[in-house]
């Protein structure tokens, strides 16, 4: 019977044999009371620090623009940066517009409707349109947050329907992943709007594209679609929506200049409040880089001066008030500088994460200024609309009606098309390996740590047959490594570096890899990698970026600061084998091991430098080009996938590099974390196997449970 190599590790601790001793006999930071309960938040520590650094580099040019010559130059280099965060647009196509159904209602008349913002790719939307209005009326578009019916949640209907008795066309369009554009339907996804958003976030982001780019573009197709109608006036739209919406409604007025006015909700503050409260939140709402390239929300509204803008607030909104303050704050001295001062406004109320309606009048009162529609800004009951009147198609739902493109198959070709060029390239460039390890460490982020090293030994436990020696090595940051030292009585001379996705606890199991090595006279080193063990923890707890327990806001911020995990990972699996050299002046050889997700963590360490006599890879994820094409693949394996890679290079271009230094792979996943087979297995990594005898590269998969750990032990010899 054959079995995959970590689920049989869990059924030899399940079943085989008993635990070998505590977990907290494995702790290394427990005895050092200094660190208690800061190593869990340690790596989230170091980015955040990494963040406000660049945000102080940010202030220090903010503070040197005083003149209107100066904020404009500012204006036109935030408008190319966020070109460059946001990634390409595609061309514009035809919107091939649909109304679907009418809905004659006191006051009004309701259209329901769908376009193509891209080919086959639609987008639900309904515009209301007030039966007592100017000829050429101003229209407001709307963006709804994270409500799983989109527009059509209470809270945003009464807002609209209150625009629409004053006079204003509305035009509100379904997000992606809500309303009738939800992409994973039933039991699929089970938590909404905010997983649909960051779980297919994470593929294009693996892709280079923010997931933003999809979110503002059907924005941009919005307004084109506006602008064909009649009733439009093209020179009065407006733009709103809170939450998330308030997000989209931020973004899109500051990337599409006929957008006149604009009132984002409940997000503005700034990236240092942010992450200093509920961290950065789902995936459309991070883009590429953004942080290091010095773009805070306040660019949102400045880069648009002096047209209309109105932040709206609220003094408990999880998206915190100072930073709101903050930002009105700045960006009223671009407005100062360009002549408008009473142009950008602020209003605020105390409330949770809310439409209050001091809020909602001070939004009507500021649209009817600014986009020339005076009346009475009191707030109106209104009758609100069921979900299914609302519906554009027969049952709700896009997707099976139109056999509607996703951003999930979108990112798909996309990502093909990329890995297409790649390959291209690879033929073509002569200095395509050469290259490649610029490109791990430039994408990655890698940063080449300090060369002196301190190391605290934290005591010994003694064991039948070896003892085990607690460390703590200082990392590539403030902050150290909890290492256990695996030594057998009688020594091969050989140490293994194991670096296992449950960290340093794998030690704790009888049968386990470690254990079985040890026992066969190896040293093995076995550490907690950052956001591993007892630096595990790493991110602020809730929010809107937690999938399957895994961190993805923790990843996130590594976007935003181009400061990715796996790069630290990479750095501090260089640190621990200059700490095993140091450690063994006689010059033995050192073979590393990776599990899951962390192979591929070790793959890039090797590439950018091999102190490695051998590798071993168990259950390697098979490429990042899997993450984007299995529309339900293990969040896990985010956390060691670097964004953007696939343009430049793929994990089997790491294989092939590395082969020829004696590299085995057992059983190849897919990022399903199923075991793709040997015939595929062959085809992904041809490249290597034809460069390469058997005895120095090497693939195995479906191995029989009793001959694994053997294998293991005859490949390290």
């Amino acid at each position: 019977m054959k079995f995959n190599v970590l689920l049989l590790l869990t059924a030899c601790f399940l079943g085989f044999s008993n635990v070998v001793f505590a977990q907290d006999e494995l702790s290394v930071y427990d005895y050092w009371k200094y660190y208690e309960g800061t190593p869990g938040s340690i790596f989230y520590k170091q980015l955040s620090s990494r963040a406000s650094s660049q945000l102080e580099k940010r202030k220090a040019v903010i503070e040197k623009l005083k003149t209107k010559a100066d904020w404009q130059k500012r204006q036109a280099e935030v408008r190319a940066k966020l070109m460059k965060a946001v990634g390409p647009f595609p061309e514009k196509t035809s919107l091939n517009p649909v109304i679907t159904g009418t809905l004659k209602k006191e006051g009004y008349t309701v259209e329901k409707l769908y376009y193509e913002s891209r080919p086959g790719y639609y987008v639900t939307a309904a515009m209301f349109i007030p039966d007592q209005r100017q000829e050429k009326a101003p229209a407001i578009i709307y963006c709804s947050g994270h409500s799983e019916n989109g527009f059509r949640a209470e809270a945003y209907q009464h807002i609209m329907l209150n625009y629409v008795k004053k006079g204003f066309i509305v035009l509100a369009f379904d997000p992606i992943g809500q309303g009738e554009r939800i992409q994973y339907a039933g039991t699929e996804l089970k938590k909404g709007a905010v997983n649909e958003h960051s779980y297919g976030g994470v593929q294009s982001f693996v892709s280079g594209l923010p997931p933003a780019n999809y979110f503002i573009w059907d924005g941009i197709r919005t307004v084109d679609y506006l602008l064909t109608r009649k009733e439009v006036d093209p020179a009065r739209i407006g733009i709103a929506g809170r939450s998330g919406g308030g997000t989209q409604s931020a973004y899109i007025a500051a990337m599409d200049e006929r957008i006149l006015a604009a009132a984002p909700e409940c997000y503005i503050t700034t990236f240092d409040k942010l992450i200093r409260s509920n961290g950065p939140q789902d995936a459309e709402q991070n883009l590429m880089y953004g942080i290091e390239n010095g773009i805070d929300m306040s660019d949102f509204l400045e880069v648009r001066a002096p047209k209309p803008a109105l932040i709206v607030a609220t003094t408990r909104d999880i998206f915190a008030i100072q930073g709101a303050r903050d930002a009105f704050g700045e960006a009223r001295k671009a407005y100062h500088a360009l002549g408008k001062p009473d142009q950008m406004q602020l209003t605020e109320d105390d409330a949770g994460h809310a439409s209050t309606l001091k809020n909602r009048e001070a939004s009507y009162a500021f649209f009817q200024k600014f986009l020339g529609n005076p009346g009475s800004p009191e707030d109106q009951k209104v009758e609100i609309l069921t979900d299914k009147e609302l519906y554009v198609t027969p049952d709700g739902q896009v997707a099976a009606f139109l056999k509607s493109e996703t951003m999930f198959s979108l990112n798909k070709r996309y990502a093909e098309r990329l890995a297409e060029k790649r390959e291209q390239n690879r033929k073509t460039g002569a200095d395509y390996h050469k290259n490649l390890r610029e490109s791990v460490i430039s994408i990655s982020g890698y940063e080449k740590p300090d060369a002196k090293r301190e190391v605290v030994f934290s005591g010994r436990i003694q064991k039948a047959g070896y003892a085990i020696e607690k460390y703590l090595v200082k990392g590539s940051g403030d902050y150290y490594l909890p290492v256990l030292w695996l030594k057998p009585k009688t020594s091969t001379g050989n140490t293994i570096l194991y670096f296992d996705e449950r960290g340093k606890s794998a030690v704790a199991q009888k049968g386990g890899m470690a254990e079985q090595l040890v026992s066969q006279g190896f040293e093995v080193v076995v550490p907690d990698l950052s956001g591993v063990g007892e630096l595990g923890s790493g991110f602020i707890k809730g929010g809107d970026s937690i999938i399957d327990d895994i961190p993805l806001n923790l990843w996130f911020e590594g976007i935003l600061t181009h400061r990715n995990l796996v790069a630290v990972r990479a750095e501090e699996i260089g640190i621990l084998a200059d700490f095993v050299k140091n450690a063994n002046p006689q010059n033995t050889p050192v073979t590393a091991i990776a599990s899951g997700t962390l192979t591929s963590d070790l793959l890039h360490a090797a590439t950018i430098n091999n102190p490695f006599k051998k590798l071993v890879l168990i259950n390697p994820l098979v490429s990042y080009q899997s993450i984007t094409e299995e529309k339900f693949y293990k969040p896990k394996f985010a956390l060691s996938a670097v964004p953007g890679a696939i343009p430049a290079y793929d994990l089997p271009d790491l294989v092939t590099t590395l082969s020829s230094k004696g590299l085995l792979m057992i059983n190849p996943v897919s990022a399903t974390e199923k075991e793709i087979g040997q015939e595929r297995s062959e085809a992904v990594f041809n490249r290597a196997l034809k460069q390469n005898k058997p005895e120095v590269f090497r693939i195995v998969n479906g191995w029989e449970a009793e001959g694994i750990f053997e294998a293991v032990v005859d490949w390290v010899k």
